[in-house]
C-alpha cells in the first residue's frame, strides 16, 4: 500500500493565501486488483503553479478539498496494457504525490519529445500555458503580419510565449513586468519594447512611447487598472483576448471604474474571454508547432523551478507575487 501526500484547502483565501490556508494530508492508496476500476499508480514528478487556482479556490472549492492542479506524472504499477510503467503522462489530479487513475483523461507527451528537453516544459511552454498564448493569438486575437501587439506579466509563463509566437508571426511586440531583471529578460528574448509598469511615471505615457500609433491586439493577463489604461491605446476595430485578472484574484473588495463601454464604442473594439480548452480537439495540433518552435530555437523558455513538494503553498504565494519567472513548477 502507497502513502501518498495531498496540500488541501484548510481556510478560505482572505486576500493573499496564507501558509496556514492550506493542510498537508497523508492518504492511503488502495492496492490496484485485476479487474478492479483502478488500474494505474503514479507518482507526480512536476507539479504545475498557476493563476487560474487562486481564482477557482474562490468558485468552485469547500475547506478541506485538495488544491487543483497539473502535473507531469511517471506510472510505477499499471495493470492497463495502454500504458507502460516508466511512461511519463500529464495529469490533471492535483496537488498530489501520488495517485491511482482508471486511464481516463490521461495525455501522453508527444511522441517526438526529445530527451533533452526537461518534461516540465509538458507543464509549461509545451502544455497549457503554450496552448493558451497560440490560440487566444491565433483564434481570438487573430493576429496579422506587420500588427502590433501589446501583452501585460508578459514575463509570465503565458505572457512570454505570447510575445514570441506573435514575433514568429511578424507582429511587433510590446510588453510590460514588474521588475528590471524581467524587462531585461523580454528583451533577451525578442520583445520590441518592454517596460517596468512599477517603475513608469505614468502608464498612459509608458504605452503611448512604446508605439505611438496604437495597439492592434491586446492580450491581457492582469485586468484592473492597466487594461481600462490600455483599452484607450488600441486602434480602431482593435482586438482584446482576455486570458486573465491577476490584479483582481487576491482582492477582498472588488474594484470598481473606470468603464470601458466608450472606448469600445467609438473604437470599434472586439473583447473576449477565453478559456483554452476550448480548442481541447486541437490540442496535438498546438503541441506540435509548439514542440518544434523550441527545437529549432524560436521559442525560448524560462521555468522557476521550487524543489520539493513540501513547498507548494510557498511556490503558490510567490508566483502570485509576481516572484517567477517564466513557468511555476514545482520539483517533487
Amino acid at each position: 500500500m502507497v502513502t501518498a501526500k495531498a496540500w488541501a484547502l484548510k481556510k478560505h483565501f482572505e486576500g493573499f493565501p496564507k501558509p496556514s490556508d492550506f493542510d498537508l494530508k497523508t492518504i492511503e492508496l488502495p492496492k490496484l486488483k485485476e479487474g478492479g476500476k483502478w488500474k494505474l499508480l503514479l507518482e507526480s514528478v512536476f507539479l504545475s503553479i498557476d493563476p487560474y487556482m487562486r481564482l477557482y479556490s474562490r468558485m468552485d472549492m469547500k475547506e478541506g478539498d485538495i488544491m487543483p492542479g497539473t502535473q507531469v506524472a511517471r506510472i510505477v504499477e499499471s495493470k492497463n496494457p495502454a500504458f507502460t510503467v516508466g511512461t511519463f503522462v500529464v495529469a490533471n489530479s492535483g496537488w498530489r504525490t501520488h495517485f491511482i487513475s482508471d486511464g481516463k483523461g490521461l495525455q501522453l507527451l508527444p511522441p517526438a519529445w526529445p530527451e533533452s528537453l526537461p518534461r516540465s516544459l509538458a507543464l509549461g511552454a509545451v502544455g497549457m500555458p503554450g496552448l493558451t498564448a497560440y490560440f487566444g493569438l491565433l483564434e481570438v486575437c487573430k493576429i496579422k503580419p506587420g500588427e502590433t501587439v501589446l501583452v501585460n506579466a508578459a514575463a509570465g509563463a503565458v505572457g512570454s510565449l505570447v510575445g514570441q509566437i506573435a514575433k514568429i508571426l511578424d507582429c511587433k511586440v510590446v510588453g510590460c513586468a514588474g521588475s528590471d531583471p524581467k524587462v531585461a529578460y523580454l528583451k533577451k528574448i525578442g520583445f520590441d519594447e518592454a517596460f517596468n509598469y512599477k517603475t513608469v511615471t505614468s502608464l498612459d505615457e509608458a504605452l503611448s512611447n512604446a508605439s505611438p500609433d496604437g495597439y492592434d491586439c491586446f492580450f491581457d493577463n492582469v485586468g484592473g487598472e492597466f487594461s481600462s489604461v490600455a483599452i484607450n491605446h488600441m486602434k480602431k476595430y482593435g482586438r482584446i483576448a482576455v486570458c486573465g485578472s491577476i490584479s483582481q484574484y487576491n482582492d477582498s473588495v472588488p474594484q470598481k471604474g473606470p468603464y470601458i463601454q466608450i472606448p469600445m464604442i467609438l473604437k470599434e473594439l472586439q473583447m473576449e474571454g477565453f478559456i483554452v480548452y476550448r480548442w481541447h480537439k486541437r490540442r496535438e495540433e498546438g503541441l506540435k508547432v509548439l514542440l518544434k518552435w523550441i527545437v529549432e530555437g524560436k521559442l525560448k523558455y524560462h521555468e522557476q523551478v521550487t524543489e520539493g513538494f513540501k513547498n507548494m503553498p510557498a511556490a503558490f504565494i510567490g508566483m502570485l507575487k509576481g516572484e517567477n519567472l517564466g513557468k511555476a513548477v514545482v520539483k517533487v
